[in-house]
């Protein structure tokens, strides 16, 4: 199953990141989403506490269970084991983090879902990678470029990487031809202002702008 997931992340290329949503609006905006082709979804555990993680994954089995076969949900902002826990049971199938944590990497694989942690550093990444990563995510790249990830990608070819923060629909291509296999992407497709106005439409239009960037 891994396996499967990892081959589609790589072909999908983008995992959209949901923060802040209020439950009431993830079904249609996810419907939105799935309409404009994406297929990939981490809805952000809230490290300041304002949702409870219980709550969160709530959210993720609702729309685990609404999706099924459809797209894939995962849990982002995850900093240990216990949401690593909730998230499994709650249906998600990845696991992704600001951070390197040998301890929610490894229980991440201990429960069967694919690890997605962050790191930055050549020394972070491959601690990443050496506790069983199979991505990592290179956060903050937004300050750093393309040019950066072509510089790690030289000593580093054999990992997986992930571009997230800053990167838009004018960018894109300059990271894959860096060396990266997939984004993660928040505001640029799901705006505040759509989601308040129940925009749904320009939202599908945003997705479907995003996913041909990245098959260009």
């Amino acid at each position: 199953m891994n396996d499967k997931l990892i081959k589609s992340i790589e072909n999908e290329k983008i995992i959209v990141i949901l923060r802040g949503i209020a439950s009431e609006k993830l079904i249609p905006l996810v419907e939105a989403m799935y309409s404009g082709g994406i297929r990939f979804l981490e809805l952000t555990y809230s490290a300041d506490g304002r949702v409870s993680d219980e709550k969160n994954a709530e959210n993720i089995k609702m729309l685990s269970e609404h999706f099924e076969n459809k797209i894939y949900i995962g849990a982002g902002t995850v900093l240990n084991e216990r949401q690593v826990e909730l998230t499994k049971e709650a249906g998600g199938k990845f696991i992704i983090s600001p951070d390197t944590n040998p301890c929610v990497i490894q229980r991440t694989k201990e429960l069967g879902m694919v690890s997605i942690p962050g790191a930055l550093t050549p020394s972070e990444i491959q601690v990443a990678h050496r506790s069983g990563a199979d991505f990592v995510k290179l956060f903050p790249i937004t300050n750093l470029g393309a040019d950066y990830v072509k510089a790690i990608k030289a000593p580093l070819s054999h990992i997986r990487l992930l571009a997230v923060g800053g990167v838009n629909e004018n960018n894109l291509s300059e990271y894959l031809r860096a060396g990266v296999c997939g984004f993660g992407i928040g505001s640029n497709i799901v705006s505040k202002k759509l989601v308040d106005e129940n925009n749904y439409e320009e939202i599908t239009e945003l997705a479907k702008k995003y996913v041909s960037a990245v098959k260009i």
